[in-house]
């Protein structure tokens, strides 16, 4: 079997992938990608979060991704019956970007992925990974090309950015279960045909079910008049539906009626997907010659539109340690990896959680918000997990329960 030597080799071309090999090919390492996809294909997680911002213009992207022609975004619309509220993410606590872009993300993966190639990094699509061996000097990986060839490569260090593929977990045995409920998402894109005025397309707008807590939808504009629209629910909820994905799907929009108002005359014209018990997480985020990346270590839930966010953030301070270590010093992956990830993904998960036992939501509609508190939640739906000056971050949990208790 041919036998390749790589400095870094990193699984996935999605977000965490490209973005990471953008940066590291920055610090002028060799960096090989494989991706078991042909680019352009579907994913859902269209709507970023500002923060993204920061990390695509540090790999070297950003003018990429402006001159792709997304849809401009500012903020996030919250809607609960008549109950409406909205987040202009300019207006945050936190410094920083404050407006990004929806995207169809099989155009957006691509556009970062050939960032990376013309910065150098060497990009494979419909390569896939067999097995990896992590028990020598060097991680090993078997590959099979597209036309069906078995290769090894031998990689100075190895970032897993294969997202729900989780390839590393599955392989190496670091899947553990998530302590979150198991729910489900159906999804599509529709030619919405909203009347003007009737939506503010610089926004994600999510939508609560007037009945029931816990089931959500998002509606995310793009630039040529389409959107992407799913629910989320507990799979048991979502499994009482009979037909097909989209039959599904339309019904429970039925049941919401400004959310069927708004889409009266929108065109179904692409079958609606499925996905379910997307939560997951890991032993550990890292091992001997590897890291996870992004959805590849842990997914909590996607109301908040936190994933893409976070696997820039792992991408980045994945690629920090590297250079690290290449500049011969010593590094804690658990430290100086793993913790400061974890502490922005627990900040999103006390969100998650209010959200969903609904104590979030009514802040959300409260109708006397305190103007500086605003500003600090904005700053965390902007994706400002990591900001440890914001109380809301510092001090998550205590203080989200206090603002809960307050505003009930």
């Amino acid at each position: 079997m041919k036998t390749e030597l790589a400095d870094i080799l990193i699984i996935g071309a999605g977000p965490a992938g490209s973005v990471a090999a953008g940066l590291l090919r920055k610090q002028g390492r060799d960096v090989l990608v494989l991706e078991r996809e042909q680019f352009p294909r579907f994913s859902i997680g269209e709507s970023l979060l500002p923060q993204s911002m920061e990390y695509i213009e540090e790999a070297g992207m950003l003018q990429d991704v402006v001159e792709a022609g997304f849809q401009y975004k500012n903020g996030a619309a919250f809607v609960r019956g008549d109950q409406y509220t909205d987040f202009d993410f300019r207006d945050k606590f936190s410094p920083g970007w404050g407006t990004t872009f929806q995207v169809q993300r099989a155009h957006f993966d691509h556009v970062l992925a050939r960032s990376a190639e013309r910065q150098g990094a060497t990009v494979r699509y419909r390569h896939e990974v067999l097995s990896v061996d992590t028990s020598g000097a060097r991680p090993e990986v078997t590959v099979r090309s597209p036309e069906g060839e078995t290769y090894l490569v031998r990689a100075r260090f190895l970032l897993d950015a294969s997202g729900f593929g989780r390839v590393l977990p599955r392989l190496l045995n670091l899947e553990t279960p998530s302590d979150f409920p198991r729910r489900g998402a159906i999804f599509t894109h529709v030619l919405d045909r909203t009347p003007p005025g009737s939506f503010d397309r610089n926004k994600i707008r999510v939508t609560v079910h007037p009945e029931h807590v816990h089931v959500w939808y998002w509606t995310i504009p793009f630039s040529d008049g389409r959107c992407s629209l799913g629910v989320v629910a507990k799979t048991e909820y979502l499994d009482q539906y009979q037909g097909t994905d989209t039959e599904r799907l339309q019904a429970i929009v039925k049941e919401t009626p400004s959310l069927a108002e708004l889409l009266k005359d929108a065109v179904w014209d692409t079958p609606a997907r499925k996905l379910t018990g997307y939560a997951a997480n890991v032993k550990s985020l890292w091992g001997p010659g590897f890291a996870l990346l992004g959805n590849a270590g842990e997914f909590l839930d996607p109301v908040f539109s936190s994933g893409v966010t976070i696997a820039f953030k792992s991408a980045s301070l994945a690629a920090a340690c590297i250079q690290r270590a290449h500049n011969g010093e010593t590094v804690d992956w658990e430290q100086d990896y793993a913790k400061p990830l974890k502490a922005g993904v627990d900040t999103f998960r006390t969100f998650v959680e209010s959200w969903y036992e609904g104590g979030f939501q009514r802040v959300l509609f409260h109708p006397t918000p305190s103007p500086d508190v605003r500003r600090m939640i904005s700053a965390i739906l902007a994706g400002y997990a990591w900001d440890t000056n914001n109380p809301y971050v510092a001090e998550s949990k205590r203080r989200l329960a206090v603002l809960e208790a307050v505003c009930a």
